[in-house]
């Protein structure tokens, strides 16, 4: 199966399917124990119990998580629509699948799509991405038996399906993955979905009265001649003014739009001006144009999907973690990837990016507290942060930096590709201010540790400060057949003021944002000696100068509850 392709299909959790009844209390409070014969399961991440693991929601005062899913093993294929539910976002309670492979336009595969609530109807439908007895990929639509049904448990295909397939210039082997749809001005309906064009990505724009007869527009949304297929494709607006998110549909003019796009294993995105009456999307910047290439995560965070929650009036992004062991490993383990925290999203006060945070509801699991405040790290220094679980934390700290003026000059053209640099000048090789940051997941004596830093140069050119913010795995394990790449991004803010950065650390992946979220970065890691109570945290600083802690605060977290549902 084509690489690109195969990202796709797994769609947003790559997990675990039930494999027979699992029943009574007994069986729900066993999981919520740490298990040493599955050091790399996650404790708050949404992850079902095994196997291999679309479309968000908030409905009636739940909130709805739709996954694509193999029922029967932990690799990909017989990809189905799984279906959990929360009241909170962090406690799960699975339910029925809602979607399955049984039609002559899905046989091969339901794959990923999004929800929309209509309005005046009130309930939600779903446009999913089939493959059907051709392998040809066509758009399909779902909607719930029950629509008064708070859980949605049970979802029906419409007669009409498919809505649309691929005609004349459309490569049937590239066309998925419909967005979220949005209502113009003109009271017809709009949708998104990913598609190429000579080989470039594309998002092809529909337009639909009644939401089952869709025409193509003349013109896609967007397109770049600089970027492979778009899978996961998503488009909403977001706020100049306050702090609260926009409604797919609405349009206010201090608006702004944001287009991602998912390729290259990253999940890319662009702000821009759209105009709802000519359907006319105007980046400020393209894909691929800027020596920035925004993304949502520099780590290892794909096929994301984001939805607007209206009991909060937020937008929340969840994204899809795959493994960094190797597929024998996933079947031996019986299970493979796991979903982001949910992250709410905003339009950064500067306007060129936006800014991500875990959403307030994970901090109620937040247990023993530790918190350490103007503490100076001397260069070439470690200390252990103690009192807390560091295998299962939250960990939020501040640096205050006295002597930037003695910054590492470096040329401009080093600053082109952050994860070069962080590569090349990794948490080992001493600089002049930093390396400094987060040693997590670390072994008594050292031999293995992830560390999440930062190091500051001053451009040679303007004498302008970069921050370069990192995460570097190449010392995260002693098993060699783990990939061990190390991420990085360049951090926008000021260090004459403060540097930043929370890390949820869940047992094997730890989700970091620098500068409250301006910069975020994902790593899947899986030690063999840092596991459970034998886990390490650390603050270091091998830089030359030092670096003073403003404040940290280190949580550590309790276990979600994870409902498993009764099949029949």
């Amino acid at each position: 199966m084509k690489g690109s392709l195969f990202w796709i299909l797994l769609v947003h959790i790559f997990l675990v399917a039930y494999q027979g009844e699992v029943g009574g209390s007994h069986e729900v409070q066993k999981n919520l124990h740490y298990n040493p014969k599955q050091p790399y399961r996650t404790a708050f991440h949404f992850q079902p119990a095994k196997n291999w693991m679309n479309g968000p929601m908030y409905y009636k005062g739940i909130y709805h998580l739709f996954y694509q899913y193999n029922p029967y093993a932990a690799v990909w294929g017989n990809i189905t629509w799984g279906h959990s539910v929360s009241h909170n976002l962090v406690d799960w309670i699975d339910l029925e699948h809602a979607i399955s492979p049984t039609e002559p336009y899905d046989i091969n595969g339901c794959w990923s799509g999004s929800a929309t609530i209509l309005p005046g109807k009130d309930y939600p439908v779903i446009l999913y991405t089939g493959a059907d007895f051709n392998n040809r990929q066509v758009q399909n639509l779902a909607m719930p038996k029950n629509p008064y049904d708070p859980y949605l448990r049970e979802w029906k295909k419409a007669k009409q399906n498919p809505l649309m397939t691929p005609v004349n210039d459309i490569d049937p082997q590239f066309f998925r993955d419909p967005t979220t749809a949005w209502r113009g001005p003109d009271k017809r309906w709009r949708v998104v979905v990913g598609s190429q064009i000579n080989g470039h990505g594309t998002a092809l724009l529909y337009h639909s009265k009644d939401f089952i007869t869709w025409t193509k527009s003349q013109k896609p949304l967007h397109f770049s001649n600089k970027t492979i297929m778009w899978e996961c494709p998503d488009f909403y607006p977001v706020s100049v003014i306050g702090r609260n998110g926009l409604d797919t549909s609405v349009h206010p003019k201090t608006a702004r739009h944001v287009l991602k796009a998912s390729f290259n294993d990253h999940d890319h995105y662009i702000i821009g001006s759209y105009e709802p009456q000519t359907d006319k999307f105007t980046p400020d910047t393209d894909f691929m144009d800027s020596n920035v290439k925004l993304r949502y995560d520099y780590g290892m965070f794909y096929a994301s999907k984001s939805f607007y929650d209206s009991a909060k009036r937020r937008r929340i992004l969840w994204g899809w973690i795959t493994e960094a062991d190797s597929k024998s490993d996933d079947v031996e383990k019986g299970w493979s990837g796991l979903q982001s925290i949910p992250r709410s999203i905003l339009l950064d006060k500067t306007g060129k990016q936006l800014s991500q945070w875990p959403v307030k509801e994970i901090e109620r699991l937040r247990r023993k507290e530790v918190n350490i405040q103007n503490k100076e790290i001397k260069g070439g220094t470690i200390f252990e942060i103690t009192g807390i679980t560091a295998s299962q934390a939250d960990v939020e700290v501040s640096f205050h930096l006295p002597n930037l003026h003695n910054a590492e000059l470096v040329h401009p053209e080093k600053l082109v590709d952050p994860q070069i640099l962080c590569s090349e000048k990794n948490s080992s090789t001493g600089g002049v201010i930093g390396p400094f940051g987060l040693m997590i997941l670390a072994s008594e004596n050292l031999t293995e540790h992830t560390d999440v830093f930062f190091k500051v140069f001053k451009s040679q050119h303007d004498d302008k400060y970069a921050v370069l913010m990192c995460s570097d795995q190449s010392r995260s394990s002693l098993n060699k057949e783990v990939n061990k790449s190390s991420f990085g991004a360049f951090l926008d803010v000021d260090p004459t003021k403060s540097i930043s950065v929370r890390s949820l650390i869940d047992h094997s992946i730890i989700e970091s944002f620098g500068g409250r979220g301006k910069t975020c970065i994902t790593s899947r890691v899986y030690p063999e000696f840092a596991v459970g109570d034998k886990s390490h945290l650390y603050v270091f600083n091998y830089g030359k100068k030092s670096v003073t802690i403003s404040n940290l605060c280190a949580w550590s977290m309790g276990r979600a509850k994870n409902f498993p549902a009764q099949r029949k």
